[in-house]
């Protein structure tokens, strides 16, 4: 049942045309505070290594992994990826991280009641990347305001540092 809620979370990923992909805006970290973007650096780096120890065995489909803009070989129809997902308050959260050496990604998706999907892309290295989010009636996604997906993302951040810690 777990492993059918990621596909369809993934399935609806895979809904962002090609170009409101390229249109996602990329959230540099050089506009923040080097004393966030370091507590960020440090958060992003134990979820990553979190994922990465205790993480079930999961993965990313191509077509998905394209959409985003994370690299692969053509030969690889899926990521292996190491996964963890938590359903609170009618709120499903998935975090996402590769389970090779090769790429460097953290894929969060928090899919609310409404049936919102937001989508926040990050690299231990630089941050946030990409966030968007995908309305059930609609057959696209929307690109986050950039100071709103900040925000939302350092959320997430702090969900996972609490399920780290045991909360």
């Amino acid at each position: 049942m777990a492993k059918r809620k990621v596909f369809v979370l993934f399935a609806l990923f895979l809904l962002v045309p090609a170009g409101h992909v390229s249109a996602v805006a990329a959230l540099a970290r050089s506009d923040r505070p080097a004393e966030v973007e370091s507590l960020e650096t440090i958060s992003l780096k134990s979820i990553a290594a979190w994922l990465k120890q205790s993480g079930r065995d999961g993965y990313l489909g191509a077509d998905v992994a394209d959409a985003a803009g994370i690299p692969r070989e053509r030969t690889e129809d899926v990521l292996d990826a190491k996964q963890r997902g938590f359903r609170s308050d009618n709120v499903l959260r998935i975090a996402q991280v590769p389970a090779d050496q090769k790429r460097d990604f953290l894929l969060f998706m928090v899919q609310r009641p409404d049936g919102q999907v937001y989508f926040y892309l990050a690299t231990v290295k630089d941050g946030l990347k990409k966030a968007f989010v995908s309305n059930p009636g609609d057959k696209g996604v929307a690109v986050l305001e950039a100071a709103q997906a900040r925000v939302n993302f350092q959320q997430e951040i702090l969900y996972w540092q609490a399920r780290i810690a045991g909360g």
